[in-house]
């Protein structure tokens, strides 16, 4: 079907979400969600930092200097195969942090983080970070939960990878980054995604071309819009909706959607 641009407009402002919606859901959701007396405190200690694509916060098995509260985009968690393959196991936005091993009292991260496209964090130096976890009950106590959050994920997102077809899974991480990025639009090659799914950019091209057949997403070099997010929830497998629902049940705050 072709259609002209400002119908292409119009179609993307009825079925994708309000750029206002998306917008009303930045900033961190944890520290959005601590007693009003704590968060402000916490922003204070923290400094604003901006992403880029690539970035690397941290390398798996450096010491962490910082963590990282993400209020716009995403940091990509990634375990390292070898030299020439790694695996994107989470992603973290504004419904979380980067660091979290520093809440178990080790300071060394299992994992790479690197920012996923381009948006904007909050991070804390390690030591103050450790500072206010023991001084600040509530906030102890959120991260405690979102620990379990988080395994939750990881858990989840290593059943999906061997059990789920490639269309669906694909279908969920882009979900997942939506409601990370706070835009209809974002940018994520076919080695990004082949990363974020294990499999071969051959696998990416077919998924995402099924994808785009059914007008769902609109993807050219590396471009993503999002088309129909109703519709790419119906094909996406029970994984995404299972960690949103694990996540409002334990934290108590909605992830944005």
């Amino acid at each position: 079907m072709i259609i002209n641009a400002n119908e292409d407009r119009r179609a993307l402002a009825e079925i994708a979400l309000p750029a206002a919606e998306l917008a009303a859901n930045a900033g961190n959701l944890l520290l959005r969600s601590l007693p009003r007396a704590d968060r402000n405190a916490l922003i204070a200690l923290c400094e604003p930092l901006s992403l880029a694509q690539g970035d690397v916060l941290c390398e798996a098995g450096e010491r962490l200097r910082h963590v990282y509260f993400p209020e716009v985009g995403c940091i990509a968690l990634v375990v390292p195969v070898d030299q020439r393959v790694s695996l994107e196991v989470e992603l973290v936005g504004n419904e979380g942090m980067a660091g979290v091993s520093l809440l178990l009292g080790v300071d060394v991260s299992p994992l790479r983080m690197v920012a996923q496209g381009s948006g904007t964090a909050l991070r804390m130096p390690a030591a103050v970070f450790r500072r206010e976890l023991a001084a600040r009950r509530a906030f102890h106590r959120k991260l405690q939960r979102y620990l379990y959050v988080l395994l939750v994920q990881l858990a989840q997102t290593a059943a999906c990878n061997r059990f789920h077809v490639l269309d669906a899974r694909l279908a969920r991480w882009l979900l997942m980054t939506h409601d990370r990025v706070h835009s209809n639009q974002f940018h994520l090659t076919h080695e990004v995604l082949a990363q974020m799914l294990g499999v071969r950019r051959v696998g990416v091209t077919n998924a995402a071309g099924l994808l785009q057949k059914r007008q769902l997403v609109r993807y050219s070099r590396g471009d993503i819009t999002i088309l129909d997010r109703a519709g790419l929830e119906t094909v996406s497998c029970g994984c995404y909706h299972a960690v949103k629902d694990t996540y409002d049940r334990i934290l108590g705050t909605s992830l944005p959607n």
